[in-house]
């Protein structure tokens, strides 16, 4: 989101040149910058340890592909603690390990997705609302199910692929 009045004071904002950060959006009443802001959220692969990942479908997220399972950071979370919850949210299971993988940018959303890889014990899932379906599928199928290349879910598939061979 770029801002265009200031979120304190309401005063319209003016470009100042600030540094290494160019052109940054001013407010001259509070002497504030008011930089650019975005989403940031967790995604995570899934996985029994043994081959197997949790695909999920969302229709709100997408009526044609499997998706993982992602979320929104909330005020004061860790990205693993948000990680953690997502997934016990979404599918009802405890995280026995927890890896960051990467960042990657969400171009569609303007979002910073932070990718983990996360090993859980395989029992039944208990979906909440959000989740249409989930099922473990072969790791070796997820990239065809999952949004095509260049996709973040794709990339966190992939990611997972290359290590285990």
């Amino acid at each position: 989101m770029r801002y265009h009045y200031c979120p304190k004071c309401g005063a319209k904002l003016s470009l100042r040149q600030l540094g290494d950060d160019g052109e940054v959006p001013w407010c001259a009443s509070c002497e504030t910058p008011w930089f650019d802001t975005f989403s940031t959220c967790v995604i995570a692969l899934v996985t029994d340890g043994e081959g197997q990942v949790a695909l999920l479908r969302q229709a709100y997220i997408s009526k044609r592909y499997a998706n993982l399972v992602s979320g929104y950071m909330q005020p004061g979370e860790t990205a693993e603690e948000a990680a953690v919850r997502e997934i016990g949210e979404e599918l009802g299971l405890e995280v026995a390990e927890l890896r960051f993988v990467s960042t990657y940018w969400f171009e569609k959303k303007d979002m910073l997705m932070i990718g983990f890889i996360a090993r859980v014990s395989r029992e039944p899932f208990r979906l909440s609302n959000e989740v249409d379906w989930a099922e473990w599928v072969p790791a070796s199928k997820a990239l065809s199910l999952v949004h095509p290349p260049g996709s973040v879910s794709y990339a966190l598939v992939a990611a997972f692929l290359e290590e285990e061979t």
